[in-house]
């Protein structure tokens, strides 16, 4: 069976990434269990850094699909003192069916580890792309609103790997849309969006960005926001706090935007309340950040199975046409 990476939803086609999403609510509904769709393999989980949500939704996802599973800390392997990157993947490829990854590091160390053909790669986060979380996101959304068609989310904060996952996985979706509301100077950055942009035209999926917090949409399904320092890297700009600030997702913010109570709040955690949310909107009756974050188990399984199990591989069609005509609105 050939291998099949998950490095990036820019690499899925769209009936996959429906796939996953529908998996994912599959597992949702029956908490996980009773499957053994991975029994006999052997999944490595390597972390360069810290991470509560992720690791433990692909370790016990992992388990509860009855594979095996082995765990790296950043300083286990010999990455460490000088065997490259490529040599550590095949020899890992020789023992381990999957290796989960996640890095502060361009997604360049995942896709030099995919060049070995025994071995599938997944990407649990990297600098520039969070998919899986995405998965669970979406698969979130639908599981509470019974659909994605029509479904209008709206981001708020810095234009971060989540919010870049985000775009990949809406421009996928036919019928949804994503306004992205960020700060000047930290938004998406413009490659993602002219290739999402692409993507989201062929599939009648519509992307959003711009910076003005008084234009904000009304009546949309769903508030994202993320923690304003991902992985805590701090921001060169002293001041950045301040550019920020007026984007915090609070009751007033809520009440302007939602459709009554239909609204939910979504957010990736860890929060920082008092920064990017307030706690009464955080623990609040709109939120599903804790059911999120459940999700991220479930949505660990689809891409698991996906990966390890016989089925439709991916495909890497990144070509970006000029802006004219992209579904992207910049303000």
């Amino acid at each position: 069976m050939p291998v099949k990476h998950f490095l990036s939803l820019a690499d899925l086609r769209s009936e996959v990434l429906a796939q996953l999403i529908d998996r994912s609510i599959e597992f949702a509904a029956n908490q996980g269990g009773g499957r053994t769709a991975l029994a006999g393999k052997v999944v490595g989980i390597y972390f360069r850094k810290p991470s509560t949500r992720t690791r433990t939704s692909f370790m016990v996802g992992a388990l509860k699909l009855g594979a095996q599973a082995i765990t790296y800390g950043p300083n286990d392997l010999q990455i460490v003192t000088g065997e490259t990157i490529e040599d550590t993947a095949r020899v890992l490829s020789g023992y381990l069916d999957a290796l989960v990854v996640r890095t502060n590091e361009t997604i360049t160390e995942m896709e030099i580890m995919a060049k070995q053909e025994d071995m599938a790669i997944i990407n649990a986060m990297s600098e520039g792309e969070h998919p899986s979380q995405a998965v669970a996101d979406l698969s979130t959304i639908k599981g509470r609103f019974g659909r994605l068609v029509d479904i209008h989310l709206l981001y708020l904060g810095e234009g971060n790997n989540t919010a870049a996952a985000l775009a990949w996985a809406v421009a996928h979706t036919p019928g949804m849309k994503v306004t992205f509301v960020t700060p000047k100077g930290y938004g998406l950055s413009d490659s993602v969006l002219e290739a999402a942009g692409h993507y989201a035209r062929r599939h009648g999926a519509i992307i959003e960005h711009q910076h003005n917090i008084s234009k904000l949409p009304k009546n949309v399904d769903a508030v994202y926001t993320t923690r304003w320092q991902t992985m805590c890297v701090p921001h060169p700009d002293p001041h950045w706090l301040d550019k920020f600030k007026p984007y915090q997702v609070n009751a007033a913010l809520m009440q302007r935007v939602s459709k009554s109570f239909d609204t939910v709040f979504l957010h990736d955690l860890p929060a920082v309340c008092g920064e990017e949310v307030t706690s009464d909107v955080l623990n609040g009756p709109q939120s599903l950040a804790w059911r999120q974050a459940r999700h991220k188990m479930f949505s660990a399984m689809s891409i698991l199975e996906w990966c390890l199990t016989a089925g439709e591989g991916t495909y890497r069609n990144l070509a970006v046409p000029t802006a004219d005509g992209l579904c992207i609105q910049i303000t």
